[in-house]
């Protein structure tokens, strides 16, 4: 009976294995018939992903998306924005409705083991915050004893502001709501005295869906760490390489000094570092089933992680949030990109 026991373990072990391999070549193949990437983003959320004058979707995790893009296709554009609230994300990815998700999430131990996905990288280091009016006359978080707190639905904000408060022993009245511009509405109507989301968040908010953003203020203190990244299916090697590989060319693009200005007259860089990242040194495209110019047509025509994260939300846009942990990690941040090589 063991030994039967043991051959039914070694079946289904078989199977599952067999299952995971499929599944490893499954997405990208997909991808490169449909010919977009499909990446799940915000509904709409300053900096990160939303839509411009002209109706085309920006931000930070846009950029990542177009990043894909470039990498896959060798053409940023060809990329399918599917915006999605906190509810929908973990979904229309296990179900296949996007093929990664570039959406201000969070990752955690929980997400990366019970779900059926797995982060990708780290993209924005942020911490969970507090933005309250001015009238309301507070300077620190532990000065909101009794306030009454709005919060989204399906975040881990939730379970992080309980945390929070229950060991500064502050209480307060949750006021939780499923839709991201139901908050924001219900927070500026006066219906809760503080929003608690991700600073970087807040920031967002602040400059853009408040009327009068002066009448603001996000308080001091960061409660949580909220690594936020791209998330894919699990099992599913050869298109986690892919995302994960984009994020960290960015990155390491940034670090060798290599921009979407001068990445041309980069290719004749002697710095053997430049020449994997940029396909002078063949090889690194192969190994994920893409043309050695990958990282190039990143750099080229999204640019590199400081760029992106400048025009986004740092100093060359409306929210103007400094790098701090996103510097670069020779900056004293923690942005430390994987060696290409």
């Amino acid at each position: 009976m063991k030994t039967r026991k043991a051959m039914r373990y070694l079946a289904a072990g078989a199977l599952l294995a067999g299952a995971l391999q499929g599944a490893q070549a499954a997405t990208i193949d997909v991808v490169k018939q449909r010919g977009v990437v499909a990446c799940g983003t915000t509904t709409g959320f300053a900096g990160f992903s939303a839509p411009d004058a002209k109706g085309e979707w920006r931000g930070l995790d846009v950029d990542l998306c177009r990043a894909v893009a470039a990498a896959v296709f060798g053409d940023a554009s060809r990329i399918k924005v599917v915006p999605l609230n906190s509810q929908q994300r973990f979904t229309a990815l296990q179900s296949g409705e996007i093929d990664v998700l570039t959406r201000n999430t969070t990752v955690t131990q929980q997400r990366d083991t019970a779900l059926g996905i797995i982060h990708a990288g780290i993209n924005f280091y942020d911490g969970q915050g507090f933005l309250v009016p001015k009238s309301l006359g507070v300077t620190s978080a532990r000065q909101l004893d009794g306030a009454s707190i709005c919060l989204q639905t399906g975040t881990s904000n939730e379970n992080t502001l309980a945390d929070w408060a229950r060991a500064n022993q502050v209480k307060y009245k949750p006021v939780v709501i499923e839709t991201f511009d139901a908050v924001v509405n219900a927070f500026a109507s006066g219906r809760c005295d503080v929003f608690s989301t991700d600073a970087s968040g807040l920031a967002s908010i602040r400059i853009s869906k408040l009327q009068k953003p002066d009448d603001y203020v996000v308080l001091p203190e960061i409660i949580s760490k909220e690594p936020l990244g791209p998330f894919v299916r699990q099992g599913d090697d050869a298109w986690l390489n892919v995302v994960r590989w984009s994020l960290s060319a960015m990155i390491e693009a940034e670090e060798y000094g290599i921009t979407s200005a001068n990445v041309d007259q980069q290719l004749k860089s002697q710095n053997p570092n430049v020449q994997r990242i940029l396909g002078v040194t063949p090889g690194a495209g192969k190994n994920m089933g893409l043309d050695d110019k990958w990282a190039y047509n990143i750099v080229k025509q999204v640019g590199n992680y400081g760029e992106s994260f400048e025009r986004n939300v740092g100093q060359g846009s409306p929210l103007k949030i400094q790098r701090g942990l996103n510097r670069q990690w020779q900056d004293g941040g923690l942005m430390y990109a994987l060696p290409i090589r």
